[in-house]
Order: structure tokens, then sequence, then C-alpha cells
């Protein structure tokens, strides 16, 4: 019995002594995973690993993002869309860019303002960068750029895609034209038009210039035949067939400036501008004077504004140089609600109306129906009313919707300028016609667009070239003295009667009245003094 038991503490002992090397075996070993023990064969089990590939590991170097000085260079290095080779319509778009080298120098400048936050939207969507050179197509980043087809803006953005993307248009504000709000809605398009076309950018690009319908068709035609449907196959129209290999020249171009020769001036990496909220109503003049910049200089990053002041249900924020915003918060916070706006009080008389009252004072009769709470356009003589006012003279506000109008309608384009009151059934096909001059021209003169309503009462500016030299052409005012008629005035000016009509927006049974005064374009060669 007591052999028995001294050969199982033996046998204990021995056992004890194996469980603890192998213990001191496995404390040795690097820790795997589960996986690792399953890949590994089992005599691999508690061989260690070699410290080599650890410290490769650790010593593992990091990549950098690479910072750009030039906005320029951050579009370049970024440009994904693939350029077909020996195309010809490519090449005529960038032939005429290589020999107007000017032209991106303009460019670059008028972008400067915008085209690092357009970048910076571009890479926070991850939409292709070649859409910030988009607005060189649209408009060479003019922001109050207007179009024969009523597109607005640097986007070039025409009323019914501005109201489907959110964009607000009134009397006091284009959206259409705000820096901020159209560059969201037209990436918010160029999104839908990519996904609707499947991924397709170059097929999204076309119906960006034509409309998604026109290529859509377009496509289903050249299926229908059997033919291909990449977009230079497509039959469109010959401005998109131009457009997107406009847009393809740019991008080439910037890809290769050095063999080019072409230099583009450096627009810097960083913010121009941000975007700053007012909460309310405020005089563009005024608010230019907390920012302490040009008034000029406020509007053009603020182009969506048309009047004196912001739109007074909104939106409620301006774009203000980066290293001025400090200082005009600061000034803003100090500066009560009720004087951001002038007012003046107004005692109405005898035949006045809110339209006419509005008219006088550069407002309209809904803000002035809201600001004393009227409720409805009638008034009465004696009635005072708060109507708003401009701090300065509508001259000072340059870049105003009205001011632009008469910067353009003022711009010599003959040498005898006509005034036009537009009347009822009145179109630019039938003034044209009894100008004798193009219906397009008018619309340009008067900064429309010919497909654009005209309103009876509204002014227009019509120019015509005389025959004669314009040194010899002067502009006359006669005042109607008793007996006159229109044809002794006519001859005695050595005019046509026709051209009396036209030059005073008359009628030929128009009554002349003694102290009336008619405007003529005489030739002085043939008239005395």
């Amino acid at each position: 019995m007591k052999a028995l038991i001294v050969g199982l503490l033996t046998l204990l002992l021995g056992a004890c002594q194996l469980l603890s090397s192998q213990s001191e075996q496995l404390d040795n070993a690097p820790l795997t995973s589960p996986a690792e023990e399953l890949q590994s064969p089992p005599s691999a089990i508690a061989q260690p690993k070699k410290t080599e590939t650890i410290a490769q590991n650790e010593a593992k170097p990091i990549v950098e993002p690479v910072v750009y000085d030039d906005v320029w260079q951050r579009i370049e290095a970024q440009l994904m869309l693939p350029l077909p080779e020996n195309n010809k319509r490519l090449q005529a778009q960038l032939n005429w860019f290589l020999k107007h080298p000017n032209y991106m120098n303009r460019v670059s400048q008028r972008a400067e303002p915008y085209l690092f936050f357009i970048v910076e939207e571009l890479e926070r969507r991850q939409l292709p960068l070649e859409l910030a050179l988009l607005p060189i197509v649209e408009s060479a980043f003019q922001p109050f750029a207007y179009s024969h087809g009523r597109a607005a803006g640097m986007w070039q953005i025409i009323p019914g895609t501005g109201k489907r993307f959110g964009l607000e248009q009134n009397w006091w504000y284009d959206g259409r034209r705000d820096v901020y709000a159209s560059t969201h809605a037209a990436l918010d398009y160029l999104e839908y038009l990519n996904k609707f076309f499947d991924g397709n950018w170059l097929h999204a690009l076309a119906a960006y210039n034509s409309g998604e319908g026109r290529v859509k068709r377009a496509i289903r035609a050249n299926q229908k035949a059997g033919k291909a449907t990449d977009f230079w196959s497509l039959d469109l129209p010959k401005e998109t067939r131009a457009y997107v290999p406009k847009l393809l020249a740019l991008s080439k171009m910037l890809q290769n400036r050095d063999s080019y020769n072409l230099t583009i001036p450096a627009i810097a990496n960083q913010a121009y501008f941000q975007k700053v909220d007012t909460y309310s109503q405020i005089d563009l003049a005024l608010a230019a004077e907390l920012a302490e910049i040009k008034l000029e200089q406020l509007h053009q990053l603020n182009p969506g504004f048309n009047r004196w002041a912001t739109a007074p249900n909104g939106p409620h924020y301006l774009l203000i140089p980066s290293k001025r915003v400090a200082n005009f918060e600061l000034a803003l916070a100090s500066l009560p609600k009720q004087e951001r706006m002038q007012w003046a009080r107004y005692k109405v008389k005898s035949g006045d109306s809110l339209s006419v009252i509005a008219s006088r004072y550069n407002t309209t009769s809904k803000q002035i129906r809201e600001l004393n709470q009227l409720s409805n356009n009638t008034i009465r003589a004696g009635q005072h009313l708060l109507v708003p006012v401009s701090s300065r003279k509508q001259s000072a506000y340059t870049l105003s919707q009205s001011q632009r109008l008469a910067s353009q309608q003022n711009k010599p384009r003959g040498n005898i300028k006509l005034e036009y009151t537009v009347k009822s059934g009145d179109s630019f096909w039938s003034i044209a016609q009894a100008y004798k001059v193009n219906h397009r021209n008018i619309a340009k003169w008067n900064g429309m667009a010919p497909a654009d309503t005209l309103k009876p009462g509204q002014k227009l500016v019509i120019w015509q070239q005389s025959k004669v030299a314009k040194d010899y052409i002067q502009s006359v005012t006669y005042k109607v003295r008793s007996g006159d008629s229109l044809s002794r005035i006519a001859q005695k000016f050595k005019v046509s009667v026709s051209d009396l009509l036209k030059w005073n927006d008359l009628n030929k049974n128009h009554y002349l009245q003694p102290g009336q005064t008619l405007k003529l374009y005489v030739n002085v060669t043939e008239v005395s003094a």
C-alpha cells in the first residue's frame, strides 16, 4: 500500500513539472488572434514573430494633404473628366482661348471673390472640380449677367429653374444672382442632372445648358436609330454642341498651362468673404459703412439685392470680406434695428395712390401697406404714412437694378436717342417694326431679353442711326407756340412729321398745346441757329 502511494505521488510531481514548463513557453509567446491561430500550423503557435515587422508598421509615414497657394492650382490638381483625343469641337474652343490670353486674365480678376467658395462647396459635395469652371462658360464670372434666354447671375439660371430649386425672385431680390444661394441651387441642379443621366457628366452638363428633356430625347433618338449615345454623337442645338467642349477646353488649358505658355493671375487659396446674418432689413450704404468698404464692393458680393436695401422679408444675410467681418459684426450689434433703415413721414395729397408714392420713394406698395398696417391700397388725402427711404441719393447705389438699367440705356448706340412709353398690346417686334430697328437690339438697350413681357407705362430707350454724320445732328427742345402744328414745325426744322411723332411718342391725331415742349433731332448744316 505504501509503495502504491509513493508511485502516485511521483506521477503527480512529474505532471506538475510538465505543466509548469508549458506555461513558461506560453507566457513567452506573442499574442495572436483566433484567426491567426487558425491560419498557422500547430508547430508555429509558440514561435515568436520577428520584431522587425512591428517596427516597420510603427514607422509608417503619414501622408500630409497638399496645400495650395493658388485656387487655380487646387482645381488643376483635381480635374477628372476624360478629354477626348483629336476632337475638332474641343480643339476649336481651345484655339479661341489660346488666341485670347487676356480673356482669362479678366476672368480671373472677376472670379477672385467667388472661386474659393465654389471650390470648397464642390469638394464638400465630392463633385468634379471642372464644375468650378462652369461660371466662365456661362457668364465669365459676371454676377449681374442677364442673357437673351432670361437667365441671370454667374450661373445663368432661368426663372423656372430658380423657382424649382428654391430661389426667391421679387422686386427687392433675385436669388439667381445671389452668390451664396445661386451656387447651392446650381450645384443641386447639377447633382440632380448627373443622377438623372446615370452618372454621365457630359450628358448632365449638356442638359444644364439646354434642359434634361431635350438631351433625353436626343439619346432616345440615337438609341432608336442604333447609334451611339455618348455626348459627341447626339444631335443637340448648336449652342449646346459647343457648350461642353468649351468647358473641357478650359480644363485642358488649365492642365497644360506651361506647354501653352499661358499665365493666369493667381487667386489666393483662402476665403474671400463670410456670410453674416443681419436678422432684419438694412440700407446697403449703411452696411458698407459698418463694414468699412465701398458700397460698390458690397454690392458686388451681394448682387442678389435689386434695390438700395436688403429685402424686407429676407434673406437677412450679407456676404462681407473676411478681414472686415469682426468689425462689421461688432458695429451691427451696437446698432438698434430701427436705425438700420431711414423713414420719411409722408402726408397723402389729393390724387395720390400707393403705387405713385412707392415709385417716388423707390419702394413698393406692399412694403408701405405692411409698414403702415393697411388692409388694402385705399388711402385718403391728409393721411400720414411712414415710407422707407434710402440714406443716400439713388445715383450713389451704382449697382442697384435701376442704376444699372440707366447706365445700359444711356450707353450710346446711335446718334438719336428716343424714349418710348409701352402701350397695351405692344411687343418688342411691333415697336421694332415701327422704328425700323432690330427687336433684339431694343431688348438689349433696355437690359431685357426678347422673351420678357412688356408692361403698359414702361419706359424704353430706342436708339437710331441717322444717315447724317453724328457731329451734325443736334438735339433741340422746341416750345410750341400759338398757331403751331406738327406739319409747320416739321417744315421749319426740315424733319418729317412721322419722325416728330416718334421722337415725342405722339400719335397723328394729337393736338399741340401752346407751351408744350417737343424734342427734335435736326441737321445743323440745314437749319440755322
